[in-house]
């Protein structure tokens, strides 16, 4: 791995930027289109088993199709990394990621003009929950394969349990603390400006969240480069 040293050393700083894109997706997902979670599918499971116990305000269809959907973009994630073996998992990575920025504009573009008021399923949430989770999905299954200590991108329960197991209270080493509470403040500010750009546009928070995982997915490719220049 001696060849890819610069982006290995880059790679937990872009998917800290990553996991704060899963907040502003699951913004806009939770609050603009039904109830649903687009990258969390922890909570999107718990989700659809309300909806199938007829929760008030829950939809079967809307949870099924962001699972349905991310487990698409898993299977399109996983066959780009299955190309892949030891040094060459940072450089397939970049493509799944492509992928993740290509269904979040297509997503930003197919919002414009949407108002986040959902009260029956149609066509336009349809598609940008089905967007946005072939998004999450792709590259979940990429971050999966590069396994990153402590940075999933999207699922934050294991790193907040680790940050208490292993605290000084529970007679641990606080081993990477920094990384760990970066990733949950990650997670939280992209919820939080998600949940304050989609009170404007829903478009312009998936236009953002898009944005933000181009400039990671060049910055990663940038480092791989600059590994290969070396």
């Amino acid at each position: 791995m001696a060849s890819n040293q610069a982006a290995e050393r880059t790679s937990p700083y872009v998917f800290l930027g990553m996991t704060a894109v899963t907040g502003l997706v699951d913004a806009v997902s939770f609050l603009s289109l039904g109830r649903v979670f687009t990258a969390n599918m922890t909570g999107n499971v718990a989700l659809l088993g309300f909806a199938t116990a007829r929760v008030p305000g829950l939809s079967v269809t809307l949870s099924s199709t962001a699972l349905v959907s991310f487990l698409t973009g898993a299977v399109l994630g996983g066959r780009i990394m299955a190309r892949s073996s030891g040094d060459s998992h940072l450089r397939f990575a970049t493509r799944a990621f492509l992928l993740e920025v290509v269904f979040l504009t297509v997503a930003a573009v197919c919002g414009i003009g949407y108002k986040g008021d959902v009260v029956e399923p149609s066509v336009q949430p349809l598609a940008l929950i089905a967007l946005t989770a072939l998004a999450m999905g792709t590259r979940n299954a990429a971050v999966r394969k590069l396994a990153i200590p402590d940075v999933t991108t999207t699922v934050l329960t294991l790193t907040l349990t680790a940050i208490a197991a292993d605290s000084s209270l529970a007679n641990g080493t606080n081993v990477r603390l920094a990384r760990r509470t970066g990733a949950v403040l990650a997670m939280f500010s992209g919820a939080a400006l998600g949940a304050v750009v989609v009170r404007f546009s829903v478009a312009g928070a998936l236009g953002l969240a898009a944005a933000i995982s181009a400039v990671c997915s060049a910055a990663l490719y940038r480092s791989l480069r600059t590994s290969d220049e070396r």
